[in-house]
């Protein structure tokens, strides 16, 4: 385990296969992301079923959003964050100030009105995995109110040496190339690496499938699983490099559970995916966005009117409740 203190109106995703796109997705998936892109998904468990809509940022203020937080947050017996792709160090016109922005998401996990038993920076911390970069990204996760922060690491941060500043700043307690598993209030945490054997896919290994097999071995069924990596579980969008070509085998391995929730990062875009008992969801980003997939030769970041960029950048809350069989994800923008 590693952390240190200081710290639309849309049907839900859909269990039924459709005909899949030349992408690997169906229609009505690139539909879905397509309409999801910038916005803030509100996943809600309401007596036992999951109920998804997208909430404008004036709907966010509102008192009816205030009440809905008030009963969640006291519903709830787990409330963690999750932050993703910060790129501290990036320059471009993309996003001319990256570590503003992912000042202002900091600001905004500690104007919750809850404090997060924990937060999870999905990766991509850094842009360049420079050691300059790696120390103010965590002085600046020490402004975060909560007890523990967690990571696991970006392709962004293992450039030219295999993720070792990475794993020196962040990976205390870590086992092989940085993996990781916890356990609290009744949920059991994997934290996987799919970022350092890029080819063009992400990729776990034999090594990281083992840990995860000999991990889960003594876990009841019922048990929920959450999943971090930073590069999707599942089939996103392989031609750039959206999906890890031995996910299956870690699915596999989790198919015997009731609920497991797989996040992660790295695609800088809402996106929800079920697959039976597994539920994928993709973050946004505190840096830039990228555009959907398809609608551009390579995932390049994305220059937007300078009003529109935060309607595009957010962050992500989750609770449980021990007993619920599903968690209730609140994806928020960052406007």
């Amino acid at each position: 385990m590693t952390g240190y203190d200081d710290s639309h109106d849309s049907a839900p995703a859909d269990n039924t296969e459709q005909p899949a796109t030349e992408h690997g997705m169906s229609r009505r998936q690139l539909m879905r992301h397509a309409g999801w892109f910038g916005g803030a998904v509100v996943l809600t468990v309401a007596s036992g079923e999951v109920i998804s809509r997208i909430a404008d940022s004036r709907e966010t203020n509102s008192n009816s959003m205030a009440a809905v937080g008030a009963t969640e947050a006291a519903n709830s017996s787990l409330r963690f964050v999750q932050v993703s792709d910060s790129h501290i160090g990036f320059q471009g016109p993309a996003n001319t100030d990256v570590v503003g922005s992912f000042t202002e998401a900091i600001n905004q996990v500690n104007s919750l009105g809850f404090r997060p038993d924990f937060v999870m920076h999905s990766g991509d911390l850094t842009h360049l995995s420079t050691a300059g970069q790696f120390d103010q990204v965590k002085q600046m996760l020490t402004g975060m109110q909560t007890d523990r922060v967690f990571t696991v690491p970006g392709e962004h941060d293992s450039i030219g040496d295999a993720g070792r500043a990475y794993r020196k700043t962040f990976g205390m307690g870590t086992l092989g190339d940085g993996w990781y598993s916890f356990d609290t209030h009744g949920v059991h945490f994997i934290a996987l690496v799919n970022t350092l054997s890029l080819e063009k896919l992400g990729h776990l290994g034999n090594d990281q499938i083992d840990f995860v097999r000999k991990d889960i071995a003594g876990l009841s069924s019922d048990t929920p699983i959450v999943v971090f990596s930073h590069i999707p579980l599942f089939a996103m969008y392989p031609r750039w490099g959206w999906s890890t070509d031995d996910a299956l085998k870690v699915i596999a391995l989790l198919r015997r559970f009731s609920s497991v929730t797989c996040l992660n990062g790295h695609v800088h875009q809402l996106f929800t995916k079920t697959d039976g008992n597994i539920t994928f969801h993709s973050a946004t980003t505190t840096a830039y966005p990228l555009p959907k997939p398809g609608r551009a030769p390579a995932p390049t970041p994305q220059v937007v009117p300078a009003r529109q960029l935060k309607a595009a950048l957010g962050i992500r809350t989750v609770g449980y409740r021990q007993g619920d069989r599903e968690l209730a994800v609140k994806d928020q923008r960052l406007a």
